[in-house]
């Protein structure tokens, strides 16, 4: 019998430290969250509250079925909490720290990666610099014409039904080059 108690104890102890991992929170190069349990990865430890467990009483319900996680959170999304219903958001043309020779530097074609595709309710707009360069539009690309010769950041807001902005994507320096005056002509 003790046996028995000794070994449902040790078997318990097991799995309660199987279940308590430390989690991690960082941020790849094109600016999406990832959720690792490897430290040497980097990033911020989370803490995560304890998990609710209510055993089931074999009830089956019918009705209107539950609404999808993103649907739910934008539904009462409240400040300071995330909002984000894409598993990508970002910008994928021009890459970071991309340079434009000068024949090609007048237009820049920038172009987002939004998975799934972007809602009907939901527009996207431009910042160059930090400043506004297209208005917000239903699109995944946009057209910068005529950038002036040096660097340049760019950078995505997510804007939802309200027109509040809700993400951004990670920022993306280009460098728009410069016509060189004093080379010399060839021989």
């Amino acid at each position: 019998m003790n046996k028995a108690v000794l070994t449902l104890v040790v078997g318990m102890g097991v799995s309660l430290v199987a279940q308590a991992q430390t989690i991690y929170r960082t941020t790849d190069a094109q600016g999406n969250v990832v959720f690792t349990d490897n430290p040497d990865r980097g990033g911020e430890q989370v803490e995560l509250a304890p998990v609710t467990v209510v055993p089931s009483t074999g009830e089956v319900r019918s009705g209107p079925a539950v609404p999808r996680v993103e649907e739910a959170a934008a539904a009462s999304a409240s400040p300071g909490q995330p909002f984000m219903p894409y598993d990508s958001f970002r910008i994928v043309s021009p890459t970071h720290e991309q340079a434009f020779p000068v024949g090609a530097a007048g237009n820049i074609t920038v172009d987002l990666g939004i998975e799934p595709g972007l809602r009907e309710d939901h527009r996207v707009r431009l910042l160059v610099d930090g400043q506004v360069s297209q208005s917000a539009m239903h699109t995944s690309a946009f057209m910068v014409p005529n950038m002036n010769p040096g660097e340049h950041v760019l950078q995505a807001e997510l804007l939802d039904a309200g027109g509040e902005v809700r993400h951004r994507t990670a920022p993306v320096t280009i460098y728009v080059l410069r016509a060189n005056v004093n080379r010399q002509p060839a021989d």
